[in-house]
């Protein structure tokens, strides 16, 4: 196993803090160990914007927000909507699920065009890493998802939600890696929640951490979190 401190594996991490019955407090904490630990970036639902703005300023931490989440079903103009007010608000990153149903039944064209409707949000303004929910989907879906994903603008292509099934494996990320170009991040998430696991994601081909564990992943403590 490669050699990485902590310091690095920090660089890495989107700390993440998605769920619905979230408050102030809770995102008040969630910046101050994003500040604390060095972490990438906070990944948070919209309506915290403005807020992890306020508390971030200055400090190098990005703001990553959700969209379409966590189904990805919404309509390609509600998508592309919050993700310009995210982007309008101070979010630098959009992580965006694409439509899972319409990638399943193969329909192709309009999951590549909803993906192009966020990226032409935000253009010049944030990057967009789209959710494929991987356990859900075959090998070949993946692929596809990962070549629409390119085809469309994208930045990133990422494993989870982490509210769906499954979460990211090792052999995903490889996959996903193999069918990007270079140019092409890949984020692991769902179910990294210790130092080990960081590891193994990044030496599979993962270029960002999507965890709300990322304070047991530095620290070394137990995490109870599903994210």
């Amino acid at each position: 196993m490669t050699n990485f401190d902590k310091k690095q594996i920090a660089s890495y991490i989107d700390h993440t803090l998605l769920k619905a019955e979230a408050d102030e407090s809770a995102i008040r904490k969630l910046c101050e160990e994003a500040k604390q630990h060095g972490f990438y970036s906070v990944c948070v639902n919209g309506t915290w914007v403005p807020l992890c703005r306020e508390l971030l300023q200055g400090t190098g931490v990005k703001i990553a927000v959700v969209c379409g989440f966590p189904l990805g079903a919404n309509d390609s103009s509600v998508k592309a909507y919050e993700a310009a007010k995210a982007a309008e608000q101070g979010a630098e990153e959009i992580d965006m699920v694409l439509q899972i149903g319409l990638l399943k039944q193969g329909d192709f064209n309009a999951v590549r065009e909803d993906i192009r409707a966020v990226v032409q949000a935000v253009q010049g303004k944030a990057i967009v890493k789209v959710i494929f929910e991987t356990g859900q989907l075959t090998d070949e879906q993946k692929i596809a998802a990962c070549r629409l994903s390119e085809e469309a603008g994208a930045h990133f292509v990422k494993t989870s939600t982490g509210f769906g099934q499954g979460g990211a494996t090792e052999d995903d990320i490889r996959l996903m890696r193999a069918n990007v170009s270079a140019a092409i991040g890949v984020k692991a998430s769902g179910g990294v929640r210790d130092f080990e696991t960081a590891v193994k994601m990044i030496e599979a081909g993962a270029t960002r951490l999507g965890t709300s564990s990322g304070v047991a992943i530095i620290t070394g403590l137990q995490s109870s979190s599903s994210y």
